[in-house]
């Protein structure tokens, strides 16, 4: 299907552009930013997302540390070698092999709903060694009921139906994508709304989201939550409605090291409703957990 988006028509008007490169590792072109000076921290967006929704998070981060933000396997600009690199186990061996590629060891690690399960992963199999992680609207547990059951199997026939990826491209109107982000309980900007548009319309960005979601199990990260070897803190919005607060309290009774961030007012897309917010949280999250 070739790149996953045009970068040379892209590039211009893509969020934070001037910080972009491209990397070669684990068998895949890899759109990587990077910006600013200090120990390195890590951003991993969520599934169906990109680099985008760090866009405004990502320069007020930028004095204090290195900040690293890519598009994970199938999402954006970045391609997948193979269906393996969708799976959870293989992007977390995709993503460490990128790190070491670019000899960057996170001293923190970020990650907004799915991505965050994937760091999980990473630490556990120690493929990296961050001081701490914090979770964004983590999502953790497998989706239950009526819904769990069809989920997957619907996730594998869409993500392998070229008319499927091809309706929903061609679906992906301004209006249907306003709606779909509504439906997470976030209210973000235009101009998030038009990158999100923008990917949407993209059929080999749709293939890459459907392939994860097919790919997803998350039935053992409740145990990769147990043997945890880093500190985490939860950070979970109060008007998510993606992933139900109550999960953050379940995962942080699962961790050794946890702590529980609440914020207020926001939906699943907290950062990107709030980004000067979620940056002082990830640059000090000590100073927003309970005592």
């Amino acid at each position: 299907m070739g790149y996953y988006l045009d970068w040379a028509a892209d590039c211009r008007d893509w969020p934070n552009h001037a910080a972009s490169r491209f990397i070669e590792a684990a068998g895949m072109r890899w759109h990587v930013q990077v910006m600013g000076s200090g120990p390195a921290l890590l951003l991993l967006h969520g599934t169906g997302a990109a680099t985008h929704s760090w866009r405004d998070v990502m320069s007020k981060l930028a004095a204090r540390y290195t900040v690293v933000a890519i598009d994970l396997p199938g999402h954006a600009f970045t391609q997948p070698p193979s269906k393996n690199s969708l799976s959870l186990p293989g992007m977390a061996a995709a993503v460490a092999s990128l790190l070491r590629t670019l000899n960057i060891s996170p001293v923190r690690a970020v990650g907004h709903s799915a991505a965050a399960a994937v760091l999980v992963r990473m630490a556990v199999e120690r493929l990296f060694a961050p001081q701490d992680i914090i979770s964004l609207n983590g999502a953790f547990f497998p989706v239950t009921g009526v819904a769990g059951q069809f989920f997957s199997p619907l996730a594998k026939a869409f993500a392998n139906a070229t008319m499927v990826r091809k309706m929903f491209a061609r679906m992906a109107d301004r209006k249907s994508v306003e709606r779909l982000l509504r439906d997470t309980g976030s209210t973000i900007d235009a101009d998030g709304i038009t990158l999100y548009q923008r990917l949407f319309s993209n059929e080999a960005h749709i293939a890459g989201t459907l392939g994860m979601m097919a790919a997803w199990d998350l039935h053992w990260v409740p145990q990769d939550l147990k043997n945890l070897p880093v500190p985490m803190t939860l950070v979970f919005a109060s008007g998510d409605r993606t992933i139900p607060p109550a999960r953050a309290a379940e995962a942080s009774r699962l961790v050794p090291h946890a702590s529980l961030i609440e914020v207020k007012g926001l939906g699943h897309l907290a950062h990107e409703e709030d980004p000067t917010g979620a940056a002082a949280i990830i640059a000090d999250p000590g100073s927003f957990v309970r005592r």
